[in-house]
Formats: structure tokens, C-alpha cells, sequence
């Protein structure tokens, strides 16, 4: 017990970052994701065409690999961020690709008769979706953002790769200098209970959109 005291400074300063990271990245993706996803349904291709792209290299390449192209690659070209702040760009850019393909099959559900009520009762088009069909879209999309939101749990750990002092590095650092394994088995149960949390949250705000009909 004295050993577990001794490291549990340590331990929780990394999981103040692994929450930063996280409360940020949900704050800023899931607006942008929202905003992604309706430019995935706009008329204008072009536009359409950029955002399919972009989501396509989000998607299709692994979140560690941005995060090492973001601080180790940008720079040279120029482009240079701080550790944290090229953690928290990775996966804004990353989240933010993910939750707009939920957005977009949420609102691709609507059916085309809620937004020609809104038309005959002369809604414009941002009160439509504010009103009408954002509402509906989010309880469509709970369970969907709430495995995002667990997985993004987990996966601020591989900010370590970057030298961020977040968690999972704090218990690799003690347990490379300690030599044992009690550092990562408390690391593992701290992401149990950060989880844990997160997930009895989700199920209590999708009890609550369940009561809409």
C-alpha cells in the first residue's frame, strides 16, 4: 500500500490529461461532426467531395499514425505544434470524421416528411434543424456516439507516443523504473472506472431521450 501511495501522484496527473484530452476533443468534435455531416449532404458537390475525402483518410488510417505525421511530420514543412496541442488536433480531426458519419446516417433517417411540415409551417431552415430535426437525430444517435465515446476513453493512451504525460505513460515510466506490474494494473483499473463512468452516463442521457416519442 505504501508503494501504491507513493505512485499515485504520478498516475493521477496523467489521468488529468487523459480527461483534458478527452472533455475537449467530445466539446469540439461532436459540433464539428454535426456540422461535417450536413456538408456531406449538401447539393454542392464539391464541397461533398472534399468532406467524403477527408473522412476517408480519417477512417482509413490509424489514429497512432496521425498522431506521429501531426508533431514529428508537420514540422517539416514548417507547421509545429506542442505536444498537447498536436494530441488534442489529431483527435479533434479524427473524432470529428467518425461522429460526422453517425450525424449523416442519423439525419439521412429523417424521414422527407418532417422536413416538409417544417416548410408548410414556415420554419426556416436553421429552426428546422434546430427544432425538429437535430432533437430526433440525437436519440437516433446516442447508442452510436456512445461507443465513440468509450473508445475515445481508451484511446487517449496512445498519446504516449508523442511524449505526452497522460496515463498510460505515467505506469510505463514507474513500471520501467520500478520493475513491476502493480503501476499498470492500477492504470488499468483507472481506465475501468474512467469508462465505467462514462458508460453508466451515456445509458442514463439514452433512458432519458428513450422517454421521447
Amino acid at each position: 500500500m505504501d508503494y501504491i501511495i507513493s505512485i499515485m501522484p504520478s498516475l493521477i496527473t496523467g489521468a488529468k490529461m487523459t480527461l483534458i484530452l478527452f472533455f475537449w476533443t467530445l466539446i469540439v468534435s461532436i459540433p464539428l461532426g454535426i456540422i461535417v455531416s450536413l456538408g456531406l449532404l449538401s447539393r454542392f458537390k464539391p464541397l461533398r467531395l472534399i468532406l467524403k475525402f477527408y473522412i476517408w483518410i480519417m477512417r482509413g488510417t490509424p489514429l497512432l499514425l496521425q498522431l506521429i505525421f501531426i508533431f514529428y511530420g508537420l514540422p517539416i514543412i514548417g507547421i509545429i505544434f506542442q505536444r498537447y496541442d498536436a494530441a488534442l488536433f489529431a483527435f479533434i480531426l479524427n473524432y470529428t470524421a467518425y461522429f460526422a458519419e453517425i450525424f449523416r446516417g442519423g439525419f439521412q433517417s429523417i424521414p422527407v416528411g418532417q422536413y416538409e411540415s417544417a416548410r408548410v409551417l414556415r420554419l426556416s431552415y436553421w429552426q428546422t434543424l434546430s427544432h425538429i430535426i437535430i432533437p430526433q437525430v440525437s436519440k437516433i444517435v446516442i447508442p452510436s456516439i456512445g461507443n465513440e465515446v468509450i473508445n475515445l476513453v481508451k484511446d487517449t493512451s496512445l498519446v504516449y507516443v508523442i511524449g505526452l504525460g497522460e496515463l498510460l505513460r505515467a505506469g510505463n515510466v514507474a513500471t520501467a523504473r520500478d520493475v513491476t506490474l502493480v503501476p499498470l494494473v492500477i492504470v488499468g483499473i483507472i481506465y475501468l472506472m474512467m469508462t465505467g463512468i462514462a458508460s453508466f452516463l451515456l445509458k442514463k442521457i439514452e433512458h432519458n431521450f428513450a422517454k421521447w416519442k
